[in-house]
């Protein structure tokens, strides 16, 4: 285990970030080799007389950066790809590749979770954990209700949320209730949607997206839509203020994925339109970008009937949602821990984007970049003569999650892929788009 000299001014304040950077600097110079093991956060923050809070938002912010890994049993180690080097291509490349949305799990609080885990065991009474309401756990929706009025502008209470397996379980179940034939989707959108909204029973009609969001005036004939107004998926649009009125004017069933409305990284956030519209919107969300997918731990915010719908196929299919989870997420959001790891994630993926961008625009300038004010992910126009397949491949070759955008269309449309950069440190950024030109330089481009 590392013996660690850290100087801290104190009167420069920002102590967390002072410990950071001493030991960035300490990896990039070599004087901390990969797999050394550092000191305990409370032993290191007992050292240098500070809160153990301190030393544990230390140690996210670089575990985030890729400088440090943090494994259970094992304690936080230095990574094996952390230090700098100068900039080449190399022989290998790290992998950063896994779908473009995907979070970087190695950002998810394990001290914080951790420790609202033992707050839940030490302090919830036994009867707790027995079957409970099919909806979620009482303490959960309350808070979660309160989350949502202050960060989503929603109109919502405890008695109208449904805690869900995520926002995959979500949808089904809410299709499951409403009973429509026909439901409009976006184009483009998710195709690993597709086959889980067919397998309801529904009709899908694909409604074209533009610069504004979805094509508004398309929604005919249809009684229900789902979208996702926030940032759409694929193309990164947020949909505009007119779109919205004319939502609103339509009159049908309006199901809002509220995908990427946690990182918003160069405008304000956009409130939901369930505030706008509570009788006829339904709300669906989740942790799984601002915590982990593996957690499964999502909501459902609708109107009253089909709220209770939606709960009672929720007990008739699996009796619901594991509870220790659920307590333990009321924990994070009553304490405020929940809003600290937003903030820290959204600084973090902000230099990613940034570096990832930047790079792109040096290397392979031909490549158009959108979509990039909010998520974890950037939609590139390619130049029409373009394969998208060949150019999608580059990038995972080059250890990047890439998809091509033409098999998320239900219509033909010009060649686009869809690229992650969540996962992708940002001091590792040019090398990795550098090896994706070198890749792409021996493949037909048209």
């Amino acid at each position: 285990m590392a013996d660690l000299h850290i100087p801290i001014d104190r009167g420069k304040g920002a102590i967390a970030g002072q410990v950071a950077t001493e030991l960035r600097e300490a990896i990039r110079q070599g004087r901390l080799e990969a797999g050394t093991r550092l000191p305990a956060s409370r032993e290191l923050a007992r050292d240098l007389s500070v809160s153990r809070g301190v030393v544990v938002e230390a140690y996210e912010q670089l575990v985030a950066e890729g400088f440090l890994l943090a494994r259970v049993g094992a304690g936080t180690v230095v990574a094996a790809t952390a230090r700098r080097e100068p900039a080449r291509v190399r022989e290998r490349a790290p992998y950063y590749g896994h779908r473009p949305t995907s979070p970087d799990l190695g950002g998810f609080p394990r001290e914080r979770w951790m420790a609202a885990v033992r707050h839940v065991l030490t302090t919830v009474p036994s009867d707790a954990f027995d079957y409970g309401d099919p909806g979620g756990v009482p303490e959960l929706r309350e808070e979660l209700a309160s989350y949502l009025k202050r960060v989503r502008a929603a109109d919502v209470s405890a008695d109208n949320l449904v805690i869900v397996g995520g926002v995959a379980q979500g949808l089904s179940l809410i299709l499951h209730a409403l009973r429509s034939p026909k439901l409009a989707v976006e184009d483009p959108t998710s195709h690993r949607q597709v086959p889980l909204l067919r397998r309801t029973g529904a009709e899908l009609v694909p409604i074209p997206v533009d610069e504004e969001g979805l094509r508004v005036e398309r929604l005919r004939g249809v009684g229900a839509v789902l979208l996702t107004p926030a940032h759409q998926y694929p193309t990164g649009v947020v949909l505009s203020p007119a779109r919205r009125a004319a939502l609103m004017e339509w009159g049908g069933v309006v199901v809002e994925d509220d995908y990427d409305a946690e990182f918003r990284f160069d405008r304000d956030p956009v409130g939901c339109l369930q505030g706008l519209a509570p009788d006829r919107v339904i709300l669906s969300g989740s942790v799984s970008k601002s915590l982990a997918p593996g957690l499964r731990l999502g909501w459902i915010a609708a109107p009253p009937d089909l709220a209770e719908a939606v709960r009672r196929a929720r007990g008739e299919l699996d009796l619901g949602s594991p509870v220790i989870e659920q307590y333990a997420l009321a924990h994070l959001l009553r304490t405020g821990g929940y809003d600290r790891n937003l903030r820290r994630m959204r600084r973090e993926y902000k230099k990613r984007r940034d570096a990832l961008v930047r790079a792109l625009a040096e290397h392979l300038p031909e490549l158009v970049v959108r979509g990039i004010e909010a998520g974890l992910h950037i939609y590139l126009d390619l130049p029409q003569d373009w394969d998208e397949n060949e150019v999608a491949a580059a990038a995972r070759a080059a250890g990047l999650s890439a998809e091509e955008v033409g098999q998320m269309r239900f219509t033909e449309g010009p060649p686009a892929i869809v690229m992650g950069f969540a996962r992708v440190p940002a001091h590792h950024a040019d090398d990795v788009i550098a090896r994706m030109k070198v890749s792409m330089s021996g493949q037909r481009k048209g």
